[in-house]
């Protein structure tokens, strides 16, 4: 028996080493690439910021090669243009800087004149200031020299007969540095800068010449076995990514031209200087705003006798900056650049603690290029998890771990912001409903016991309480959701154009037998999920002119059937989640056919695999009238059952002018 009991022991132990020795191997790997970063840091700076640039100038290497420009000199001219404006505008900056650091003693007195406006006049010192000049005076007597302490005191230390004796100043001098000395001198601060620049323009007409050539040895390094598919996604990553970063930097220049002419009517010097450095800093979200707003505000404090300039300076900023950041942007290439607020400030801080102010400029659209290599590049995905926007679960995965903690509010929070760009049959078809599959599949395994399955169900009839309100209306073409969550679900929803246009019904416009309370029944088929299925499927129809009442599972069985109260229904919808239960559905089609003779019965078979063959072969066992796999297709064969005509696909049926206004 020992061996038997050994074994399992053995295989547990070999795996958790094999996961022990994989950690390390990573985190190895990792200090090792962080280490390089580093130490290398006068290496891949340079090729960092080629890499950028790359992104930047490759639109305007495409307009030349449309008009049939040579690929050769297309990039070498792009790349000359682009340079000669960065050293145009360097040479702008030092003559700013110049000018401003032979300025910066004028400003010494108005500085001293407004710390001396903060302080009391001498005769009402405060005690603290007394007890600081006592302090001040303390210190200057031991700092005193021993000689000068005894003379003080009346004693003779070190006298001669000429008198005390003093130490000779003995003066060091330099030979006169020759020729050759004083030109080493000149160019020593200027070869790293030059060499810095040459990396930089050897590597992006470089990466410009071969770009298909990197793209392929990327795929090649990601190891894809879907070449195309990788290689049409590495494409359309970097022509986002060239057209961001050049959208970004059209955005920031206006921004820090705005900033330097504000600041050159306000009479702030150097006004040039800091529209620039506003733009540069601007690519550093959050904060970047605030430290470029930092100089000018204290340069205004400087140079101003008075208040008014710090004021202007400070109104300046606070108008620019949310008009640019809440406004244009948006407008131009939305608000967010992929990246979560978590990562954009970790990124940050790892980069500049790499590679300096530099390294805090550039973390933003590093991060960025490695968030799109993660979310096309299978082996990288971990890059879009760890920094990317997108939230680590599906929306169906938040629905049900929304339902499953009992938080149906913020759930429906978050629908609400869902429903801005779709409708509200969307929503439940592609979000509630396959989290409520999700939810069935982890109850088949044994995972949920009953208590966890009656507080899911609480929960969706909760949040089918707080959209009560909402119609099922086709949301406006310009309402625009801005939750990150909400986004990832509306990408991940194609738009159905069943379910975006489904009418609403009058209940004054339909027929006699259907202006009842409640003309459709939603009952359950086995399960506690499968009547949270029916609580959605029931304010659905109410949304659409239908209302409909939920009743449990245990109203379909032999003895409560019959006590089934079906006064004015017109339809009974039977709901299922679990698709091993074909028998059930028959004895449940039986019973209802016996209370309903003349009801349209629809078997509502929402699985998580759904054949339309195998629909319509369970249709036919159950003898149903007939079937739904989807809740937007229940929904529109109620609406076809009670024989209104729909007039056209865009508006909803009669009198909608009535309920709009209402």
């Amino acid at each position: 028996m020992r061996p038997l009991t050994r074994q399992p022991f053995r295989a547990r132990t070999t795996e958790e080493l094999i996961g022990l020795l994989s950690a390390v191997a990573t985190a190895i790997l990792a200090v090792i690439i962080i280490s390089m970063l580093f130490f290398g840091r006068d290496i891949f700076v340079p090729v960092a910021l080629a890499i950028l640039l790359s992104f930047v100038l490759a639109p305007l290497v495409e307009i030349l090669r449309r008009i049939r420009v040579p690929r050769a000199l297309a990039v070498v001219s792009v790349v000359i243009l682009a340079f000669l404006l960065i050293f145009a505008m360097g040479s702008l900056l030092a003559t700013q800087l110049t000018q401003l650091a032979g300025d910066l003693p004028r400003y010494q007195s108005t500085m001293s004149e407004k710390i001396q406006s903060f302080r009391e006049t001498k005769a009402g010192r405060s005690t603290l200031e007394r007890a600081s000049d006592m302090l001040k005076d303390l210190s200057k007597e031991l700092d005193k020299p021993k000689d000068a302490a005894a003379a003080s005191s009346g004693q003779v230390v070190g006298h001669n007969e000429q008198g005390p004796l003093k130490p000779v100043p003995v003066e060091v001098r330099q030979p006169d540095p020759g020729a050759l000395e004083s030109l080493r001198t000149l160019i020593s601060p200027l070869i790293h800068p030059i060499a810095t620049t040459g990396i930089i323009i050897v590597f992006v007409i470089f990466i410009l010449l071969q770009r298909e050539d990197l793209r392929n040895r990327l795929i090649r390094l990601a190891g894809s076995s879907d070449l195309q598919r990788t290689t049409a996604a590495l494409d359309d990553a970097a022509g986002r990514l060239s057209r961001l970063f050049l959208t970004q930097l059209m955005v920031n220049g206006a921004f820090g031209v705005v900033i330097g002419i504000g600041l050159w009517f306000i009479g702030i010097p150097s006004a040039i200087l800091w529209g620039i450095l506003a733009a540069a800093l601007r690519f550093v979200p959050y904060i970047g705003a605030f430290i470029g707003a930092a100089f000018p505000l204290a340069l205004a404090v400087a140079i101003d006798p008075g208040w008014t300039m710090l004021l202007w300076t400070l109104a300046l900023f606070i108008v620019v900056e949310p008009v640019v950041g809440h406004v244009i942007e948006p407008m131009v290439y939305g608000h967010s650049t992929g990246l979560s607020p978590v990562a954009v400030v970790a990124a940050a801080t790892f980069w500049t603690a790499l590679w300096g102010p530099i390294g805090l400029v550039l973390a933003t659209p590093l991060t960025v290029c490695l968030v799109v290599l993660g979310r096309h590049v299978e082996r990288l995905e971990f890059l879009d998890i760890m920094f990317g926007d997108r939230p680590a679960l599906s929306p169906p995965e938040i629905f049900y771990q929304r339902m499953l903690a009992g938080d149906p509010t913020e759930a429906a929070e978050k629908a609400e912001e869902f429903l801005k760009e779709r409708s509200l049959a969307s929503y439940y078809d592609e979000v509630g409903l396959k989290g409520l599959q999700l939810a069935q599949a982890d109850a088949e395994r044994g995972a949920l016991d009953q208590e966890r399955l009656a507080k899911i169900r609480d929960a969706v009839t909760e949040f089918a309480g707080d959209l009560s309100d909402q119609d099922d209306r086709p949301p406006s073409k310009g309402n625009l959701t801005t939750d990150s969550e909400a986004s990832s679900a509306v990408e991940g929803v194609a738009e159905n154009a069943a379910n975006e246009k489904l009418p609403i019904l009058n209940k004054e416009a339909l027929p006699p037998g259907w202006q009842g309370e409640h003309p459709v029944i939603c009952m359950a088929g086995r399960s506690i999920l499968d009547e949270a299925a029916a609580i959605m499927l029931a304010q659905l129809s109410t949304a659409h002119g239908l209302a409909a009442r939920v009743e449990p599972a245990e109203a379909l069985s032999t003895t409560n059937v019959f006590r089934l109260d079906t006064t004015g229904v017109a339809i009974a919808c039977l709901v299922y989640l679990d698709a091993s239960g074909p028998a059930h559905m028959r004895y449940a089609v039986r019973r209802l056919r016996r209370k309903l003779p003349t009801a349209t019965i629809i078997l509502c078979c929402w699985f998580q695999q759904t054949d339309p063959a195998a629909l319509e072969l369970l249709r036919e066992g159950a003898k149903a009238d007939l079937v739904a796999a989807s809740l937007g297709e229940a929904i529109n064969l109620c609406i076809e059952a009670t024989g209104v005509t729909v007039q056209g696909q865009d508006a909803p049926q009669q009198d909608t002018s009535t309920t709009e206004a209402a």
